[in-house]
């Protein structure tokens, strides 16, 4: 009898085996952001060594640009890595499985790709409504990422949404001015609460998804609508993914006549 042939998955087991399985990391699909959970965080963004998170980058001086807030399984972060290599990203999650499948997931790439490849990406368990500013000092990122953030239907529990008025001055703070705030959602009314209150906020500029692709954002805007697990369901399911991109703009002061 001839020898089999080895199919695909046979010739990268290897490399599969070391990857992490969902299945070992259970988690509840949200959490409580206004719950007392036991985190550590730094004083300050000054405080924070960089090196523990982006050793390869431990000479450069560099420090995250991309921030994915709720970052989930690290869909967006795997896939935008490779895309712009000298670019730092860190991924926030509050859920303490979910943030360890996302650092097990990274060692693993790290560990099984050539080159430096998904050194420049990593992540930390953080409640970022609370303590976004003791990460990221002012004007530091270029990009914020709220994909398929949990809509809380309720009215009483409009207030944990993602994006809040308060909110958005922390998030104005970290942004430089011509970074973009991506969002994303399959939730007609959170899409609608979410751009509604971006673009009630002064620092905030709505801008369509043609313009940022003509700035070459195109394969940011590619993997906003399909690298994360719940964008992937969406698809699966023929569902509706609602984008909203706003760019961070310069204070506007008043001038006496």
């Amino acid at each position: 009898m001839g020898k089999r042939k080895r199919t695909t998955d046979e010739i990268c087991e290897p490399q599969n085996a070391l990857l992490p399985q969902k299945k070992h990391y259970r988690q509840r699909a949200h959490a409580n952001p206004f719950s007392d959970h036991s985190l550590e965080y730094p004083a300050a963004p000054s405080t924070l060594n960089w090196d523990v998170y982006f050793p390869a980058f431990s000479s450069s001086g560099k420090t995250p640009e991309f921030a994915d807030i709720g970052c989930g399984f690290g869909g967006l972060l795997i896939s935008l890595a490779t895309l712009y290599p000298e670019t730092l990203m860190l991924g926030m999650e509050i859920r303490v499985q979910v943030t360890q499948y996302v650092e097990d997931r990274i060692a693993a790439l790290r560990a099984t790709s050539s080159g430096a490849n998904y050194q420049n990406v990593s992540v930390v368990r953080a409640n970022a409504m609370k303590f976004l500013p003791n990460f990221f000092p002012k004007h530091s990122l270029s990009a914020l990422f709220f994909l398929f953030p949990d809509p809380h239907f309720k009215l009483r529990k409009h207030k944990a949404r993602i994006i809040s008025p308060t909110l958005l001055a922390e998030y104005a703070h970290v942004l430089r001015p011509g970074g973009i705030v991506y969002t994303i959602t399959d939730v007609r009314d959170l899409h609608e609460w979410m751009k509604a209150h971006l673009e009630a906020f002064p620092l905030f500029e709505s801008v369509d998804e043609e313009t940022l692709r003509q700035e070459g954002r195109g394969p940011i805007i590619d993997a906003v609508y399909t690298s994360t697990e719940e964008g992937k369901k969406v698809e699966r399911n023929a569902g509706e993914k609602w984008l909203a991109c706003f760019r961070r703009v310069e204070a506007r002061r008043n001038v006496d006549a």
